[in-house]
């Protein structure tokens, strides 16, 4: 399976590395990613060894990320059709997806700022708009759709450059499931899920 995502640049580091600026009043969907934030960057600088760092990764970003939503939402009309066995067990593959192919990332944060432009509120769901600047000058937008369940703002669709995450892999996912059934799509995944490399990281 060929991903392409040669603008999503740096994905998980883009909403959980990067330092904040701009935007002094600011609200929930804000206030709970810069919290994430704050928690990420104190395990980056606590020396906490590999294994035990990844971990503690993990346990601070998948509360703030929907990966469940993001995969249904990846899957389209295609998710509806699925036994609940099946939606579980693509939901996996799914987040082992974007976890081999992005947490990884993370540890490579090179000091890129953020510009927090401004925030979008419409009932239960929100979009978070930035600008991140590299070291090098350049300037690029990662946008993040979140929605609210109880008191938690949770990320379910990040879009860089005008690219959707969510959308990406949507048109990805109906090539294959034009041609090939569903279990095939489920093989494609165990397959490539280690093997996927992430987009390169702009250095600064």
């Amino acid at each position: 399976m060929n991903y392409k995502f040669t603008k999503l640049v740096a994905l998980l580091v883009g909403i959980l590395c990067l330092q904040f600026s701009g935007l002094a009043a600011a609200g929930l969907p804000t206030d709970q990613t810069r919290e994430t934030v704050d928690k990420v960057l104190s395990i980056l600088r606590s020396g906490a060894n590999g294994d035990q760092r990844r971990q503690q990764l993990r346990d601070t970003i998948y509360p703030r990320f929907d990966f469940p939503e993001m995969a249904k939402r990846s899957l389209g009309p295609h998710w509806s059709r699925r036994s609940p066995q099946e939606q579980q067990e693509f939901v996996k593959l799914f987040t082992d997806l974007l976890e081999n192919s992005y947490v990884d990332k993370i540890e490579g944060y090179n000091g890129e700022k953020v510009l927090y432009s401004r925030e979008q509120v419409d009932g239960d769901n929100a979009e978070v708009f930035t600008k991140i600047h590299t070291k090098k000058g350049e300037e690029f937008s990662i946008n993040y759709k979140l929605h609210r369940g109880g008191k938690e703002w949770r990320v379910y669709d990040v879009v860089v450059e005008d690219i959707s995450l969510v959308n990406n892999y949507r048109s990805q996912f109906n090539r294959i499931l034009a041609n090939a059934s569903f279990d095939e799509l489920l093989r494609k995944l165990q397959q490539k899920t280690p093997e996927i490399k992430g987009p390169a990281t702009k250095k600064g």
